[in-house]
């Protein structure tokens, strides 16, 4: 291997490097901002020292269209569109179905649906981005855990982490590999195909499975969420549904004062006319008219109201601006000087004033028993409020009530949940027969997503993660800064020398160890894309085909198990599992010395070194 003269340029890369990495590493300074700052220095750099490489006779500026070029890079193009598709899966309720099935399991056999969910976690993960897959699985685990009376935190992390390791099986399973597939296009080696590393990568995948199952859960602390210590999951609202012709209520019955069609709500009330009927509700068969009134979660009337919209009682006005896919659900305190204190709800006025509707009333100091509309309101009851994204927003400047921000979700739009699974399924099916690249494949179904109405542009928007493109940009640039200036080649030159000796088969196990050190302190984005240059240099030094050094940096840098900020779905997982960082590195550096030891015993088997 020719390596140049070590110039200064190269070792001003090498500082910016090390500078950079320890930004990232301490969070000093948001991540888009010290990836800014990179790529600013760089460019300050390269342009009032311009690097000139003789390649075939040729001069090649190291210059801005150079260093900027990662912004365009179809690898990162791939990612972001893959966010929005996933995004769309999200909005639109495509998988609840699969995960209501899996739910129902949990009665029977917690610990079995457990695994099966971890199984399935991580098969998902393969062929759908891991990000979007562990917020869908958030509450399921947060379900489990309930079932096995358990804290969250025995289950988020191994959340993640087997999104992770699913991830490692296909091109598509995280941004890594593909990061990783556009820098080896970029030096001239031969494309990445979409199960050309799945064979060790389903080997390791199930190593590291393994521990995750068995062993996990038995290393993480016994600590509940956030959201359990201020209790706010569990509280009851009291809502009221119209049964209309031809609803799916009328002719059923209340049985232990629960109505087989509305799952997890206690039924306190059934009016019909004049008549007041309360429980046990003998021999009481719904009518198109009945006024039901509903104690149930904030969860519950969300998940029955996505899936039946016309429970809730709504004008036509009403109904035409909060529907599913364009509103927004969230709570809202009745102030200590609000005009609405004495008054029930048919004399507020509510909709008229804000442009929302009150689904439930949630009162502190006692469970209500009648009909919705005749509860006088009381300062410090919580409203359940449904309406369009910009009226529920308004309510911050409404002196009667206010709002709870953290509270606000937007409904999902389960009309268009077909749409978005065909057009996931699209993609996939595209990107793993080759057809065209993965790039143009996420960018079509992202724009799929949003001519078809799963997802608006807004929402499209918001699912692009802006650090990861400010990072992605800013690690490319340091790649390309790295194998312009010889740093790359340097670096595989002592590797090399440092190890010759030792044969390639420990050379790939140094390398493999590194990596997978490196992508918990950097990130795992910027670990694949300067490594790949580096890899590929080292194997060629030792005379072996690159692509076995390459599917190693893909592997160590998805190890990104010890730290929250290693991995995306760490950071996730850390508020509803009430992580510490400590708890990353007592359950994730085991996970990646197994995975190492696995990858160094069956590589040069199977690899032939």
């Amino acid at each position: 291997m020719m390596v140049p003269e070590p110039s200064w340029q190269m070792w001003a890369t090498f500082a910016l490097i090390v500078g950079a990495i320890i930004l990232y590493a301490t969070e000093r300074f948001p991540l888009e901002q010290t990836s800014l700052a990179l790529l600013a220095a760089l460019l300050v750099l390269f342009h009032f020292a311009p690097l000139e490489i003789p390649e075939e006779g040729a001069i090649i500026l190291l210059d801005a269209r150079t260093l900027l070029a990662g912004f365009a890079d179809p690898a990162l193009v791939a990612v972001l569109a893959l966010m929005v598709v996933g995004q769309g899966l999200i909005r639109t309720g495509a998988l609840d179905e699969a995960i209501r099935i899996m739910t129902r399991r949990f009665q029977r056999s917690p610990a079995l649906a457990l695994t099966v969910t971890l199984v399935a976690i991580a098969t998902l993960s393969a062929f759908i981005n891991n990000t979007p897959i562990v917020v869908i699985f958030i509450p399921v685990m947060a379900t489990i855990a309930e079932r096995l009376n358990k804290g969250p935190s025995r289950l988020m992390m191994p959340l993640s982490f087997a999104a992770i390791l699913g991830g490692m099986v296909t091109l598509i399973g995280s941004s890594t590999n593909l990061l990783v597939a556009g820098a080896v296009a970029g030096m001239e080696q031969p494309a990445i195909g979409f199960f050309d590393f799945a064979g060790p990568g389903v080997l390791l995948a199930l190593i590291g499975m393994a521990y995750v199952i068995w062993i996990l859960p038995r290393l993480l602390p016994e600590r509940e969420s956030m959201a359990s210590q201020i209790a706010g999951e569990g509280k009851q609202f009291i809502a009221q549904i119209e049964v209309r012709p031809g609803s799916p209520l009328v002719g059923q019955s209340a049985v232990a004062g629960m109505i087989p069609h509305l799952k997890g709500m206690t039924v306190r009330l059934i009016q019909r006319g004049e008549e007041s009927h309360l429980p046990p509700f003998e021999d009481v068969l719904l009518r198109a008219g009945d006024t039901v009134v509903v104690a149930a979660t904030r969860a519950i009337l969300t998940e029955a109201l996505a899936r039946t919209p016309e429970l809730v009682e709504q004008t036509e006005g009403e109904a035409e601006e909060g529907t599913p896919g364009n509103s927004m659900l969230a709570e809202a305190m009745v102030t200590p000087a609000s005009r609405v204190i004495g008054r029930n709800l048919r004399l507020v006025g509510f909709h008229y004033h804000t442009g929302c509707i009150i689904l439930g009333v949630q009162r502190r100091s006692r469970m209500m028993r009648g009909r919705m509309e005749d509860i006088r309101l009381e300062a410090g009851d919580v409203l359940l409020v449904l309406g369009p994204r910009e009226r529920v927003t308004d309510l911050r400047f409404s002196r009667e009530v206010l709002l709870i921000e953290w509270s606000t979700m937007e409904l999902p739009a389960r009309h268009h949940a077909k749409r978005a699974l065909g057009i996931f399924t699209g993609v996939v099916a595209l990107a793993a027969t080759g057809v065209v690249p993965i790039a143009i494949a996420a960018l079509v179904g992202a724009l799929g997503m949003v001519t078809l109405g799963c997802l608006n542009v807004r929402q499209a928007a918001r699912a692009v993660d802006r650090q990861v493109a400010f990072l992605v940009a800013a690690a490319l640039a340091m790649g390309s800064a790295l194998q312009a200036t010889g740093g790359a080649s340097y670096l595989a030159q002592h590797m090399v020398g440092a190890l010759s000796e030792m044969g390639p088969a420990l050379v790939l196990s140094a390398m493999f160890a590194l990596v997978a050190i490196m992508t918990n302190l950097l990130s795992n984005s910027a670990t694949a894309v300067l490594f790949t240059p580096i890899a590929i240099n080292t194997a060629l030094a030792l005379n072996v085909d690159p692509m076995v050094f390459i599917h190693a940096v893909i592997f160590a840098a998805n190890c990104s198990f010890a730290t929250p900020m290693g991995y995306q779905t760490n950071l996730l997982v850390m508020g509803p599992g009430h992580y510490k960082f400590s708890d990353y590195l007592r359950g994730g550096t085991p996970l990646i010395v197994l995975i190492w030891l696995a990858f160094s015993l069956f590589a040069p088997w199977y690899y032939g070194l």
